[in-house]
Order: structure tokens, then sequence, then C-alpha cells
């Protein structure tokens, strides 16, 4: 389903393939055969989607994209990049020729390398820097630039290290203090209650 959102609608390469089930919102740019698959969605929000040539999209795969922080937080997936089933990139660069793994998910202005690897299940934090076919393990947290690899058994050194990547303020221009959960996410919701509010006049084009 392609959907016309802030006046911008979706463009798809005749020679690429989008599953009739997929759902793609917004300034969603899909190149010459890449594909997208079952389930997937690709949301532009107030910014854009740009997925390369023979790229893959797999089976509801999340991609979105927003422009609430002061910083526009565009996705953009390179050539010969493949993005796994049920992984999540939010507002990040993949390289070409990356992958990304079944549930991987990748967070705010984080960059992955050309060739890197983020394997089953692990996540790459916000403003995280993977370099050219570095591989991050299953299951693991990569964080930082330069970024350091830590596993969920290290808990207070991640939740330090995730608490230094400002992860709100990266994806909402939240700038609460750390400790003040309550409010931090009661900011957050109010900013993407604000930010999907423009979907009420959102139209399907195709």
């Amino acid at each position: 389903m392609l959907i016309r959102h802030r006046d911008a609608e979706p463009s798809v390469d005749p020679t690429a393939y989008v599953a009739p089930n997929a759902t793609l919102v917004g300034d969603v740019r899909v190149g010459p055969g890449a594909r997208v698959m079952y389930g997937a969605v690709l949301d532009a929000e107030g910014s854009r989607v740009e997925v390369g040539e023979a790229a893959i999209v797999s089976e509801h795969a999340v991609l979105r994209a927003t422009a609430v922080a002061e910083v526009d937080t565009p996705v953009s997936v390179g050539d010969h990049a493949f993005v796994g089933p049920h992984a999540t990139v939010l507002g990040a660069t993949v390289g070409r020729c990356a992958y990304l793994a079944a549930q991987a998910t990748v967070l705010h202005l984080a960059r992955i390398g050309a060739g890197a690897s983020v394997a089953v299940g692990a996540l790459v934090h916000a403003r995280t820097v993977l370099p050219d076919e570095y591989f991050v393990p299953p299951h693991t947290t990569a964080i930082g630039d330069p970024v350091r690899v830590l596993s969920p058994d290290r808990a207070d050194e991640l939740a330090d290290a995730i608490r230094d990547t400002a992860f709100a303020d990266a994806a909402f221009g939240v700038r609460t203090e750390w400790t003040d959960r309550i409010t931090r996410y009661r900011q957050v919701a109010e900013v993407r209650s604000a930010e999907y509010a423009a979907h009420a006049d959102d139209t399907v084009v195709g």
C-alpha cells in the first residue's frame, strides 16, 4: 500500500518489487531491483526513507524516519544491503552490502558501515558508528563512536553507556534528566503523538 503523507508520496522504481501488504508512507524512495517484502512498513514521517539498488527489506521489517528532533533523521539503506525479518531501523544509515539479521535494531543517527553485520537480536544504539565490515554478535549491544560491544550480563555498564548516548534527545528532541523517567517518557509520548497526528490527513495512492 502506498500512502501520501505530508504532501509526499512513495516512489518505486519499475524494476523493484513491493509486496501487496507492505506499507510505504510519505517520502519513501525504493531503488532499482530492490525488494520490499510482506508486511514491511517504511514510514518517512516528516523526513524520508531511501532504499538503494538491489537492497532487501524482509518480512515485517520497520524502517521509520523522523524530523521531530533538531537534527533530521532519515533512513537510508544502501545498495545491496539486507534488512532481515522483523528488523527495525529508526532514523539511521545502513551502508552498502551491510547485513542486518532477523530482529536486529538500529537506532537514531547510527551509521552502519559498508559490509558490516548486525547479528540476530543485536542492538546498535543511537549515534553509534560501525566501521566497514564490523561484526556485532547476536543479542549484544553496540554503542558509541568508537564502538563498544556489551553483552546483557554487563547491565550497569550498559545502562551508563545508554545514558551517555542521550537517546531521548536523538530520537525525540527530549532533554529531560536521565533519572526523571516519568517526565521524560511523558514528553516522549507527547512528541510522538503530535508527530503521528499528521497521519489523519493521509490518503492511499496505490
